[in-house]
């Protein structure tokens, strides 16, 4: 018998962009320990996208978190399965507008804000509502998270007050949902990953690379690290984490003094 025991349970994963997401790296680890999985994406596209790289028959939903209706629809669909009892979910989505670039945080544009806030944030809540009926009592709910949103990183614009809003809801459901159920809601807390969506974010690169260089190894996280976390949590091995925010960084926030990192900040040698 495996550790994590998921053999045979089920699990909802939400978000799969392509194969460098982390939706995709966790789905992959939990098809390994012989779960098995319903997917959710955002748009036709990708399901197309998808199902060339899973087998066929397995159910792929479609839901823009930004539209009531897709929520109904999920709700329907999941209805339409026979006896459908989820062990689990995966919450994997967010976006933001950086179109016009990253602007100071007080002139973020007012539509932008609320849209990245419905897609990053308060999808966990409504996908939470939609999937309460069909979980089981102990189930887990896993979201992704950033490892630190006191950290003002100006190349991340309104993305961090968002993340800490996603932060804030995980502790809120875990609290709501504990009336009724023991089911549990956990927050993976990443570092600086290298998926496409962070490529799209205005001068990642650069923060991504000194990133690494103030991890404890010197090597940046890897996408498959926070899944091995998030598949843990997932998992019943981890029932008695709930309501929290498990920052996962190779030590990069424990590091800002780093020696050759002062040293080069400072340029010492003149």
């Amino acid at each position: 018998m495996r550790f994590l025991s998921l053999s045979e349970k089920t699990f909802l994963v939400v978000g799969f962009a392509n194969r460098k997401s982390v939706a995709w790296a966790v789905s992959k680890l939990l098809e390994k320990e012989g779960a098995n999985l319903i997917y959710c994406v955002r748009s036709q596209s990708r399901k197309e996208q998808l199902e060339k790289l899973i087998p066929a028959g397995q159910k792929i939903f479609i839901c823009d978190f930004e539209k009531e209706e897709d929520l109904h629809s999920l709700q329907r669909s999941l209805s339409g399965i026979q006896d459908l009892k989820l062990n689990g979910i995966l919450h994997s989505i967010a976006f933001a507008n950086y179109a016009e670039g990253v602007k100071p945080f007080h002139e973020t544009n007012r539509q932008d804000f609320l849209q990245a806030t419905q897609i990053s944030s308060f999808s966990l809540v409504e996908l939470a509502r939609v999937c309460k009926p069909f979980l089981e009592p102990d189930a887990s709910v896993v979201t992704i998270g950033i490892s630190s949103t006191d950290v003002t990183a100006e190349n991340y614009g309104y993305m961090a007050p968002i993340k800490a809003s996603l932060e804030a809801s995980v502790r809120y459901l875990a609290k709501s949902f504990s009336k009724d159920t023991h089911v549990r809601f956990n927050s993976v807390n990443a570092g600086p990953l290298k998926t496409s969506a962070s490529a799209g974010i205005p001068g990642y690169l650069i923060n991504y690379l000194y990133a690494e260089k103030l991890t404890f190894r010197k090597k940046a996280l890897q996408t498959e690290e926070v899944a091995n976390l998030a598949v843990f949590l997932l998992s019943s091995k981890s029932s008695g984490i709930n309501g929290q925010g498990i920052v996962i960084d190779a030590g990069m926030g424990l590091n800002y003094f780093d020696q050759d990192v002062v040293s080069s900040a400072m340029d010492l040698s003149k």
